[in-house]
């Protein structure tokens, strides 16, 4: 890691829900802090404890030489970059702009050909963790850039993440952050439906939500089965192949009682219908096909 790499002046952009927790984290950075947020009043507090603060993105540019940006959407996120008091209009040659808003792929991949007409490296860098990720320095960032910027960012990410994944070219950050927020809303959904099997059977949710967040702190949850390279089926051979096939075989069994019991309290699992349907084939352990000449 180089000298520039752990003393470059850092700026942030969007002092939000999620932005403030991060840049508080980057207030002890040696390279100094330079924050900018259309709302005056919350710069306040970081100026005080030592942050320099500015009206416009393009002032950010003046004094900082990485900038991370964490504002609301697509629109705000090109704006702020190439808006009349954009970024661009000021950035020195080699600066790194790091996205943290979640945005489409395509807008990280449009704004990186803008910038690198300016000598700018643009990465996204979607996080994951919320608000007390960044209050804990816990987040986990999924970047996608050069390798030379991402090796740029990585000491001052290391504030407030303790997981900085190298997910590919521009793009690549926002299209990890998609996958994993697809597995998150998807499991609230479950949740959800979980939780009316659960009251129509007669029991706390309040417990049962106490057995779920201590069971998955110790197995891992939906990721524990997120361990293989690729998603091809499984050969018999292969060291997954009785991993995985006692997965399936547990998720059929317990997915089969709940159903079960659903079908008793007329309480209706369409996602737990699902899930007994592709479970075997989502994970690569599908079951074997009859020979139906031979039956």
């Amino acid at each position: 890691m180089t000298t520039e790499s752990t003393s470059a002046p850092v700026g942030f952009i969007g002092l939000g829900n999620m932005g403030a927790p991060i840049a508080r984290r980057l207030l002890e950075w040696p390279g100094g802090l330079t924050v900018c947020d259309v709302r005056a009043e919350v710069t306040e507090p970081f100026v005080a404890a030592g942050a320099r603060s500015v009206a416009d993105p393009a002032q950010v540019a003046t004094h900082a030489r990485i900038i991370c940006v964490t504002v609301i959407d697509d629109a705000q996120v090109t704006e702020v970059l190439t808006g009349p008091a954009g970024i661009l209009r000021t950035a020195a040659p080699g600066t790194v702009v790091a996205v943290h808003s979640t945005i489409s792929d395509r807008t990280a991949q449009e704004l990186a050909a803008r910038c690198a007409e300016h000598e700018v490296e643009f990465v996204d860098a979607p996080v994951s963790g919320g608000a007390p990720g960044a209050t804990q320095g816990r987040l986990a960032v999924m970047v996608g850039g050069s390798a030379a910027a991402v090796d740029r960012i990585r000491a001052p990410f290391g504030c407030f993440a303790d997981l900085v994944v190298h997910a590919g070219p521009v793009g690549a950050g926002t299209r990890m952050k998609l996958a994993r927020n697809l597995l998150h809303f998807i499991s609230f959904t479950a949740a959800t439906e979980a939780q009316r099997l659960a009251d129509a059977a007669g029991l706390s949710l309040t417990a049962l939500g106490k057995v779920v967040r201590h069971s998955d702190a110790v197995t891992g949850g939906p990721g524990a089965i997120m361990l293989r390279d690729t998603t091809a089926p499984i050969e018999p051979d292969d060291f997954w192949f009785p991993i995985l096939g006692h997965v399936r075989d547990l998720g059929e069994k317990d997915l089969s009682l709940a159903l079960e019991l659903g079908d008793r309290l007329e309480v209706d699992l369409p996602l737990a219908q699902l899930a007994i349907e592709r479970l075997a084939d989502g994970l690569g352990v599908a079951h074997p096909v009859l020979d139906k000449e031979s039956s």
